[in-house]
């Protein structure tokens, strides 16, 4: 079988870019922003707070979950939802890894 195009990457491009991706929708920062504020929450508690209908909260749920940026426990009926610490810190290592390369400047000429 031949090479992937993510095999000519390496490990943390590919993280970086599969992460990044996970927030390239509105909805799922806004979540995540509830979520840092709040500390914890339930869907319904989104479905007010976003105005987006409970399937629609649930599909960007599921994403963030499979990303590994939130962790749920059952509660009752509901699902209790709150941002994965381990993970989250992870993650802005890999950011701040990329963001910390680039040497800043006075604002010297770039090109």
């Amino acid at each position: 079988m031949g090479v992937t195009k993510s095999d000519l990457f390496t490990k943390a491009q590919n993280e970086l870019a599969k992460t990044a991706k996970v927030f390239a929708h509105p909805a799922r920062v806004a979540i995540i922003e509830y979520l840092i504020q709040s500390n914890t929450c339930i869907n319904g508690d989104l479905v007010q707070e976003l105005g987006l209908a409970q399937a629609t909260i649930s599909q960007h749920l599921r994403e963030l979950k499979e990303a590994g940026l939130i962790k749920g426990t059952i509660e009752g009926v509901s699902i209790c939802y709150c941002i994965d610490e381990g993970r989250w810190n992870e993650i802005r290592n890999l950011f701040d890894r990329l963001f910390g390369s680039f040497p800043l400047t006075d604002g010297g000429k770039c090109c």
